[in-house]
């Protein structure tokens, strides 16, 4: 979760006035405050673009109308925050993302106008490859190049241990975007664009030793509204098979097989719920042990939880997926849930629906 004040959540379920605020960064450099109607953002781990933004505004002078505009809108890009007005002349405001300005588009004589944007991700993932690219070294270092190469100024924070890659060759017209996120699984990591614009290398949090980041409660000064859960086996693996071979730096085959060892699971491997492998290979994993790690991260990725759902409480913009939360259900029932995917509202009073990719119940 990104770093708040204690008052901060303390008054995201107290009658307050929430505030928000988008910033668009033009071309030239000029940061223009924008009013805005509405809007939200979406984050979403499962999407390989994490953050969308939509953000509704008034003026239908927005909308690039001459070569000079269109110049001044081209590569700009948006900054969107919410946050808390405590009412004493203090302010808490969250990130929530800064976007690539995409879409301008609205009735030129009366508005609305609608602002669309994906994070800076968008920008590694266009950025085609126009001749062959080898990526070695490292997953920082591996991962740091194809970033920067799009986007010389991007800041590259890793939250792993570093683990050498095998060369890895990628065609013309590959995406590097979809390239960062195969040399990321060779250290079981993933990589994305977090709220302040910066790539975050990080593992998953694991739901079992991960305290919460915040209490969802359906109690009277609870965040709580109402909650669905549910199980499914549908295209569910329990193990997954990670391999690599690399003729190029001359290292044999290696694979390492992870599955579900745990006998309380209900996909435990060789259980009722047999056996259902899943595969994966790259050229990356040169080791047994980044087999292990790209295995372990594909099968946390795919494995049906306990339990899963989704849940509709205040909005906190200060989430992140991966984050856990603490959800008590209106029979006192807890469980812990680990954050996929939300939209924040820029709406007064709009809705905050959470999606769930785990869940267990809390004792």
């Amino acid at each position: 979760m990104y770093p708040v004040t204690d008052r901060f959540l303390t008054r995201l379920t107290e009658s307050h006035r929430p505030i928000t605020r988008v910033q668009l960064i033009l071309t030239d450099g000029r940061v223009l405050d924008l009013d805005h109607t509405g809007g939200s953002v979406t984050v979403d781990r499962a999407q390989a673009i994490r953050r969308t933004c939509s953000i509704t505004q008034a003026d239908p002078s927005l909308i690039p109308r001459t070569a000079v505009d269109q110049l001044a809108m081209f590569g700009s890009r948006l900054r969107v925050s919410r946050g808390v007005d405590y009412g004493d002349g203090s302010q808490e405001l969250v990130p929530l993302g800064v976007f690539r300005l995409d879409d301008v588009d609205g009735d030129v004589t009366d508005g609305p106008v609608t602002l669309q944007g994906k994070d800076l991700s968008a920008c590694i993932a266009d950025d085609k490859f126009t001749q062959p690219y080898t990526a070695t070294g490292t997953v920082i270092t591996a991962i740091t190049a194809l970033v920067q190469r799009s986007l010389p100024d991007a800041a590259v924070i890793a939250r792993i241990t570093d683990t050498p890659i095998g060369s890895r060759a990628y065609d013309r017209q590959a995406d590097p975007w979809a390239a960062c996120q195969e040399i990321a699984a060779a250290a079981g990591a993933e990589i994305y664009c977090d709220a302040e614009g910066d790539f975050i290398i990080a593992t998953l949090p694991d739901i079992a030793i991960t305290l919460p980041a915040w209490s969802i409660e359906a109690a009277e000064g609870g965040a709580y509204i109402k909650a669905t859960r549910g199980m499914k086996a549908d295209k569910v693996c329990n193990g997954i098979l990670a391999s690599g071979e690399n003729a190029a730096d001359g290292v044999p085959p290696v694979s390492y097989l992870a599955v579900d060892s745990d006998p309380g699971s209900p996909t435990y491997w060789g259980g009722p719920f047999g056996r259902r492998p899943d595969f994966y290979s790259s050229s990356t994993l040169t080791t047994t042990a980044a087999c292990q790690q790209a295995a372990t991260l594909k099968l946390a990725l795919s494995r049906t939880p306990n339990a899963s759902g989704d849940i509709s409480s205040l909005p906190n913009p200060a989430l992140e997926p991966g984050d856990i939360v603490r959800v008590t259900h209106p029979d006192g029932s807890r469980e812990l849930h680990q954050i996929a995917a939300f939209t924040v509202p820029l709406d007064i009073g709009g809705d905050f629906p959470i999606t769930t990719i785990s869940a267990r119940e809390d004792s």
